[in-house]
């Protein structure tokens, strides 16, 4: 299987994924041209991605969907929530309705050869998912946007070899910054985002001998920064309650707004 994150930040969401057959996309919120700039780099091509994968409809997530799905036709995969919340969206401009799929947590399906399964998450969106992604023995996710996590989202994040893991917010440059209240508290709630910590104590229990490398993502620009994301995520695996250290597997930050780099495994 391949990962890789072409843009991951408050600005701009886009994660290629798949295998050597087949090559996807986990949503479009960053521009057409920067998205066809990431993909040349992975030496991949617009007319090679057979599926869109849509998270949720929020901008920073599907941005340049519209472009995209005009310049190469290829389906556009989300929830009947999520899809009904696009059409509504007249900054898409006109998508041929017959590449939307709807697609619904829990129920996996097949492309290529890449099962995908969605699984619900906690976020202030129509009917938002997270996307866990199996071919043959391997396996990888992409979980972002989640206010909070359960057993739920944990048991859908066991056996992983590679994971891109919101880690948006330092609660203290959050709370001490310059977003109005109700805005602190949309984020710092239930349907909001995860923080550096949070991370952290989700990974401590998910991780496993198998698990190759993890990417931090989907970080705030204005509350957060790379370093601090990296050694709070280090901190709590070093005093969780597990025998792994964090020395143990390759943790990544992703980038803002370039491709980090290249898992192929």
């Amino acid at each position: 299987m391949r990962l890789c994150s072409i843009a991951s930040g408050s600005s701009g969401n886009c994660i290629y994924t798949g295998s050597e057959r087949t090559h996807l996309l986990v949503d479009a919120g960053i521009s057409g041209k920067s998205l066809e700039a990431g993909l040349r780099k992975l030496q991949v091509e617009g007319k090679d991605i057979q599926g869109l994968l849509i998270t949720h409809e929020h901008s920073d997530h599907i941005k340049g969907a519209g472009v995209l799905a005009r310049r190469y036709g290829f389906p556009i995969y989300a929830t009947g929530g999520t899809i009904a919340r696009m059409k509504r969206m007249k900054s898409l401009g006109a998508v041929d309705p017959g590449l939307y799929h709807v697609i619904r947590a829990d129920q996996p399906f097949t492309i290529g050869d890449v099962e995908v399964e969605p699984f619900s998450i906690s976020h202030d969106a129509a009917e938002p998912v997270a996307y866990r992604f199996s071919c043959g023995e391997k396996h990888a996710a992409v979980a972002t946007d989640m206010g909070v996590y359960t057993d739920y989202i944990v048991e859908h994040l066991q056996g992983l070899d590679v994971l891109l893991l919101e880690a948006n917010h330092d609660i203290r440059m959050l709370q001490a910054g310059p977003y109005p209240y109700p805005l602190k508290q949309r984020i710092m709630g239930e349907c909001g985002h995860l923080s550096n910590e949070s991370a952290g104590q989700l990974l401590c229990r998910i991780l496993n001998d198998h698990m190759k490398r993890i990417y931090l993502g989907h970080l705030s620009k204005e509350n957060n920064y790379a370093e601090l994301a990296y050694e709070t995520v280090k901190l709590e695996i070093e005093l969780g309650p597990v025998t792994y250290k964090p020395g143990d597997f390759d943790i990544q930050v992703a980038k803002r707004d370039c491709c980090s780099e290249f898992c192929e495994w």
